[in-house]
């Protein structure tokens, strides 16, 4: 990769620097986030950043073909619909894992979501290691020519869409309690919106309203979705007092339905070079006999849960709704990463908001997650090093 930063950044890191990067975030709410930060950032070297883009502009004119929603109506009919759907999706998250295939280097197409990721975060932890180490400043974790200032006003204008900000909330589930909260005090104090728990919303007719800290009853114009309906089924004992299934008088940032639209769902419909053989169980003439080279996934859990990664002939028959089931060729992550002892492997997630007056998705910046493990995740990671989550650096 990027030989020559990934010299100087490891010949500058050390430990302490680590707790600094760590401090500094933890500082600023008094809050140490609960996932691991990588030690390093990703250097993307111009070839990659090339590949990563026209990975995305495939996946991005698929979505704008005109009979998209037709052929994702499916996956509303097996989840849920929500009213209100606007005409495209707001955020988009597309994951390429940095693999090796016939002995080159090629992003490979993990997962796409139409969900807001980190958009925060990551912005503040491309600063934190600016801050640590000045000589990134000859670098961008940004696409598209957005810097820290213009980046912030893209968001806060897709976020707020020119509403009082008492007026936009952020929606999560017992906010408290998430991984990625984080994420929730940065936007919040970029922006200035209240982060609101489903159980406090209350509605009246159409309308949904909020308890603000003076215990003023304050409408919502605007929802800041970052609520995931597998974990909202789950939690049968939280008492809602609104449905999400209503004609509600509220816009959204990041409608629900594009979180099934935009999901595992298309996967079995992307081909070429960045997408990986995937099949929908419904669609599988035959079980293949070399399993060991497969992933079974669910189409529309959230974080991993439900994959299994050492396929058995029996995993692939116990399936009962095999329409909700992808089986995903296995792809060579390659360790790319050079640590001060040994290669790490990366999986890249390139971050795109899509305005309401913007032709298409923009690529505005990215996530990193680095992995020693078997696969990218928390699990398969515990008890080491450079590892986690971390922001890939582009050359200007």
């Amino acid at each position: 990769m990027n030989q020559h930063y990934r010299k100087v950044f490891n010949a500058q890191f050390s430990e302490e620097k680590y707790n600094q990067l760590i401090d500094s975030i933890t500082n600023d709410f008094d809050y140490r986030p609960t996932f691991r930060i990588g030690e390093t950032p990703f250097f993307i070297p111009n070839e990659l950043k090339a590949q990563l883009l026209q990975g995305c502009q495939e996946v991005i004119d698929f979505i704008q073909k005109p009979d998209f929603k037709a052929l994702t109506d499916k996956a509303l009919e097996l989840n849920r619909k929500v009213p209100n759907e606007d005409q495209h999706t707001t955020f988009l998250a597309i994951d390429f894992g940095i693999c090796e295939e016939n002995g080159k280097i090629i992003p490979k197409l993990i997962e796409v979501q139409g969900f807001p990721s980190l958009f925060n975060f990551q912005n503040e932890l491309s600063k934190k290691f600016f801050n640590l180490y000045p000589f990134l400043s000859e670098l961008t974790p940004f696409l598209s020519g957005y810097t820290h200032e213009s980046y912030l006003a893209l968001m806060e204008e897709v976020i707020l869409n020119h509403h009082p900000k008492e007026q936009v909330i952020l929606l999560e589930i017992e906010p408290e309690k998430q991984n990625t909260k984080i994420d929730f005090y940065y936007c919040q104090r970029d922006f200035g919106i209240p982060i609101v728990c489903v159980t406090e919303l209350i509605q009246k007719g159409k309308k949904l309203y909020y308890t603000n800290k003076k215990g003023e009853e304050i409408e919502v114009k605007r929802i800041y979705n970052r609520v995931i309906f597998d974990e909202l089924d789950l939690r049968t004992d939280l008492q809602l007092n609104f449905d999400f299934s209503d004609e509600l008088d509220v816009e959204w940032a990041g409608h629900p339905n594009w979180f099934f639209r935009i999901s595992k769902f298309i996967l079995p419909y992307l081909k070429g070079d960045y997408f990986i053989e995937t099949t929908l169980l419904s669609d599988l003439k035959e079980i293949p006999t070399d399993l060991e080279n497969y992933v079974l996934k669910p189409l529309f859990s959230f974080s991993g849960s439900g994959v299994i990664f050492h396929v058995k002939k029996e995993d692939i028959e116990a399936v009962e709704e095999k329409d909700l089931y992808i089986l995903q060729k296995k792809v060579n992550y390659i360790p790319i990463i050079q640590s001060p002892d040994g290669k790490v492997k990366a999986e890249v997630r390139i971050l795109c908001v899509w305005p309401d007056n913007a032709p298409a998705p923009i690529p505005v910046t990215n996530l990193v997650r680095l992995s020693r493990g078997e696969m990218i995740g928390v699990k398969f990671n515990k008890d080491k090093d450079w590892v986690g989550g971390t922001v890939g650096m582009f050359e200007r």
